[in-house]
């Protein structure tokens, strides 16, 4: 018999599935987006993970992260509810033991995560600019006519310095077209746009805040050699990237499953993989109870209410 433990990350962009095993080894994960739909994508994930395990496997313990970590955990029964920033240091932690700074750029946003003795000390994250992340290298890598996959080694072809505006993506943008314009070539705006990327997310994350090694890049990103180049330019150091660099949220989501089961000696709430054929139904109200109007977010199974959240007060997700 083999005990795993499942992490979910849920966000905008995609959907991470693993599961590790007592030492936190890696057995299974899948990369699934998410197209709107992030329960739809979940279901998929965890059928995909149950064909793939062995018959006797034993589920010890389930944790959920991400933007829809709350929904999500509903539905599979998670033990541990877990912010992105837990979740990632917690990984990143289990890898790199004495890791002082994470930079991590995903799909849709990009943190950075300053610990002291794997413990998270302070933090900063954007959500509201797409210059830097994964969707808009996307977006120039289809405009340029270059594979992503291509991108970040191409950079590193370049044989002269340009410099592009990175700290908006309309700038950025008209930026490049102006220096091809001018006769750089593809490689050698590719490469400043990963510099002008990295600069702006240092200047924002990174302001005020002391960077310190162990450097480790995660996230959808981290694949990219030419913004891994460009870190290590710009903070004149090494950058760690891990080899599950692309779903730590998943991970150490999991990770505190395992830790959560074994500190507390309970058994876990997961649902069992018949799960993700019962029909969850989300929806959202306004509570007038207060000056503050807070959103709630109310799922129901078989017309009964499972959870509640979004209340500050607790009025509703204290009294199901």
């Amino acid at each position: 018999m083999k005990e795993l433990y499942l992490g979910i990350d849920v966000g905008s962009v995609s959907a991470n599935v693993v599961a590790i095993d007592q030492g936190g080894e890696v057995h299974y994960s899948t990369y699934i987006r998410t197209n709107g739909q992030p329960l739809e994508a979940v279901k998929k994930g965890m059928k995909d993970l149950h064909a793939s395990l062995p018959t006797d496997v034993v589920v010890k313990g389930v944790g959920t992260t991400g933007s829809g970590r709350q929904l999500i955990g509903v539905m599979v029964g998670a033990d541990v509810v877990k912010n992105e920033i837990t979740a990632h240091a917690t990984a990143t932690a289990h890898v790199v033991p004495d890791v002082r700074t994470i930079f991590e750029i995903g799909g849709q946003d990009s943190k950075i995560i300053i610990l002291d003795d794997q413990m998270v000390v302070d933090f900063a994250m954007n959500t509201v600019c797409a210059a830097g992340t994964g969707s808009f290298l996307d977006h120039q890598s289809e405009r340029l006519g270059i594979p992503i996959e291509e991108f970040g080694a191409m950079a590193l072809q370049a044989k002269r310095d340009v410099r592009i505006a990175g700290r908006c993506t309309v700038f950025a943008e008209s930026d490049m077209i102006a220096k091809q314009q001018f006769g750089f070539s593809k490689s050698e705006i590719i490469k400043g746009l990963c510099e002008a990327l990295v600069r702006n997310y240092i200047n924002n994350l990174g302001r005020g805040k002391k960077l310190e090694p162990p450097f480790v890049f995660q996230g959808g990103v981290a694949a990219n050699i030419g913004i891994k180049t460009a870190f290590e330019k710009e903070i004149n150091h090494e950058v760690i990237i891990p080899k599950h660099h692309d779903i730590m949220g998943a991970i150490g989501s999991a990770i505190l499953a395992k830790e959560y089961i074994h500190e507390s000696g309970s058994t876990t709430n997961f649902r069992g993989f018949g799960a993700t054929d019962l029909a969850f139904e989300p929806s959202a109200f306004e509570c007038g109870g207060c000056s503050n109007n807070c959103e709630v977010i109310k799922v129901e199974l078989d017309k009964q209410v499972v959870a509640m959240w979004g209340d500050r007060c607790g009025m509703w997700a204290n009294n199901l």
